[in-house]
Formats: C-alpha cells, structure tokens, sequence
C-alpha cells in the first residue's frame, strides 16, 4: 500500500469546496491502495471564513489527522474590523473602508503569497516528523492558500521527496488578485514563488483544462504531461441519503459566494419577464442584494448536507461565471454538485468556457451569454412547463472515479 502524506490548510469543521474535495479523495483512497495522512491547521486557531460540522463524518474513522498550531494575523484583522474573516473576493466586504483597503494593502506587500503562511513553519516540522516516522512515499499540497506550496517546495528541497501540487485555483491571475494592492516588488516576489512551485514540483494537478494552460504558459520548463485535470466532483452517497421532496412552488435556486464581478442584470430582466424568483445560499455582495431586490431570496451559507437538500428540493439550477479574466476556467465544485442532483442547470458565463463544455457533455442543461436576455427568459419558461429534460448523470465526475484518477497519478511517480 502507498502512502501519502497530505498537506492542506483547510479540513472540517472548515467547510467549503476545497475541503470537500480533499475530505473526498481520503474517503475513497482505500479502495485504490492508498493509506493517506494529514497534515492540518489547529481548528482553534486557523482562521476559516465558512464553518462546515457536517463534513467530519464523511472522514474514515482510520485516516490519521495532525493538527498543528500556526500564526497569522486574521484575528487581529478581525478585532480591529469587526468583521468576520475575508471570503474568497471579499464578498463579505461590499466597498471596502478606510481600514480594510489598509489591511489589503498590509497582507497583500508583507503577507507573500498570503497571510496563513504563518502555519508553515509548523506544518513543516511536523511534516518531516511523519514522513521519517511513516517512511512516507509522496506528499501532496492542496492550496489555496497558496503559502501551502511552499511547504512542499521546502520538503522537495530537503529530502528529495515525490511531490504532487493540488492548485485549486489559480495564483497571481485570481480575479481579485489586484484588490490586495501589491507593489511591484511584492508582486515579482509572489511571481517567483508561483513558478518555483510550478518547476520543482513531480506532478501538478488542476481542476480545469485552462487553469492548466494558464499555468503552462509560465515557464518553458513545464510540459504537458506534468499538468494533470482532476475536477471537483459529486459524491452519489450524498444525494442517495438525502430524501428531500421538490418544491411544490417552482423554485431556482443559486448556491455559494457571489459578489459584483458576477453580472446579473440580463438575469434580472428574465426573472421578471418570466415572474420567477431566485433563492441565493450563501454569502452575497450587498451590491447584488439591493439589485435582485423583491426578486430572489438570500440565506446565509448552510452546512454542505443541508445544501444538497436545497438543490434536490429545486426545479432549476442557477450557475454564474464572473465576468473575468481567465474565466473560462472556472469550475466550481457546485457544478458537479449540481449535475449529480439531476435537477436542470441555467449557466450564465462563456459559452465556450469549461463548465458550457462540461454541461453539454452531461445534457445538463444551458449556457447563455450575459447578455442573452431572450436564451434565458425562453429556458426558464420551458422548465416551468416541463418541456425541457435533462440527463445529467455522469460517472465521470464521481468523487469515486476522480479518486481513482489521482490514485493513479500517485501510483506513477
């Protein structure tokens, strides 16, 4: 049996994508000879801006977890803010204060890659004390944060260890890299550490064939077959546990983060041509609150088995891509949520992007153009009569079969 040592910032009681996708693969690395290990933040101190309970019981009772202390700046930023901590784009910020573009100024010029990296002195230590106790076969760091790499980085260096980078997102292209104000010093420094890690790294894996070309085109050292695409997946025990009946009102439902580089006015037009409302759960820009007023509903982020209810309780699913750079690459771990649901999906985005490509492939259901006001008021209709029928089924993007997949690139090196 091979063993992996994993290295991840983020594990229940954090909730999230990127938690699910990690507590996923370590539920089903059994079946494929894999014995993982985990390395993680002390829950007490780590500063996690979702709280998910409900994840922990997807954990084998087996799997061997080390938490370990860390220090960062987050509950400092919180004191003086009064805010909880930062989402991915500030969704929780609308316009930033005086204080919060200091504070983004601060961790975005002292704080390189970014302001958890005061875990990894800590996670390295214990790191080096497992592999030798263990006689660990490969390690793998999944980020963001991005500070997580260069834990790997640094054990590479050290002990010539087998090394796989899990980038869940890209690095120095995020959409919302320019909010955190770097100087050019600061930026060229963050540059550098994104392709040491690139470099240096045995295998690379992302979650979608353009975050992929993206990271390709960084460095003339990286080839092809380094770069492997493992999407985030569905799990089918999730929705075979959940029991929830549909709604008896027809019901759109939109879940995760959405801030002000999500365009909706086009959306808004067709709900109120098709007199239709949304229901939003999870954290939204107050920007978008105040548009889609008397025209959606909005809830707090709910626990991850609560969500499944909610989608499988809907008649239609809402997807919006931000209008970004390099948004033809996002591949939110709601779309597959979404595609196991079996449940019709409204995409909004590019139409030629990663998610319209995987949404055709499935039958799933539609992508239309920001500005496709007559595409989305003529798909919404169809759902509410009934006309338009899916077949979203897809084993290609179980969490069992995209185990499968890593388990074989572990195997490889």
């Amino acid at each position: 049996m091979k063993k992996a040592l994993i290295i991840t910032y983020y594990w229940p009681p954090s909730g999230g994508a990127g938690v699910q996708r990690w507590v996923k693969f370590i539920k089903y690395f059994n079946k494929f000879n894999i014995k993982p290990y985990v390395i993680t933040v002390n829950p007490k101190q780590g500063s996690y801006p979702l709280i998910d309970n409900s994840l922990i019981t997807d954990i084998p009772e087996n799997i061997e977890v080390f938490p370990t202390k860390t220090f960062e700046p987050y509950s400092f930023y919180k004191k003086i803010n009064n805010k909880e901590i930062p989402y991915a784009g500030f969704a929780n910020e609308g316009n930033p204060s005086i204080i919060q573009k200091i504070a983004r100024f601060i961790r975005g010029n002292f704080f390189i890659p970014d302001a958890r990296k005061g875990w990894n002195k800590f996670a390295y230590a214990k790191a080096l004390e497992i592999i030798k106790k263990e006689k660990i076969d490969t390690i793998i760091t999944t980020s963001p944060p991005h500070s997580t790499q260069l834990i790997g980085l640094k054990l590479k260096k050290k002990l010539n260890i087998k090394w796989i980078a899990d980038l869940r997102d890209p690095w120095t292209d995020i959409y919302y890299y320019k909010s955190m104000l770097h100087t050019k010093w600061a930026k060229n420094k963050d540059l550098k550490h994104e392709k040491d890690v690139l470099e240096k790294s045995d295998k690379i894996v992302v979650v979608s064939n353009s975050i992929k070309k993206l990271f390709l085109e960084k460095s003339s050292k990286i080839i092809d077959s380094k770069i492997n695409v493992i999407s985030n997946g569905f799990d089918k025990d999730d929705f075979e546990l959940s029991t929830s009946n549909v709604n008896d009102k027809f019901t759109i439902s939109y879940t995760g983060t959405i801030t002000k580089e999500y365009p909706i006015t086009t959306l808004k037009n067709a709900l109120q041509e098709t007199k239709t409302q949304v229901d939003f759960i999870g954290k939204a820009d107050e920007t978008i609150v105040i548009e889609l007023k008397n025209l959606a509903t909005f809830k707090n982020h709910v626990k991850h088995k609560e969500s499944i209810k909610l989608i499988s309780k809907s008649h239609l699913l809402l997807l919006i891509i931000p209008k970004i750079k390099n948004n033809k690459g996002i591949l939110t771990g709601k779309l597959f949520e979404y595609i196991g649901s079996n449940k019709p999906i409204l995409c909004i985005g590019p139409t030629d992007g990663d998610a319209a490509k995987i949404i055709e492939e499935c039958n799933a259901g539609k992508t239309f153009d920001y500005k496709d006001f007559k595409g989305m008021s003529n798909f919404i209709l169809n759902c509410k009569k009934g006309t338009y029928k899916n077949n979203t089924f897809s084993d290609n993007y179980t969490r069992e079969n995209l185990t499968r997949k890593l388990s074989e690139i572990i195997n490889e090196i």
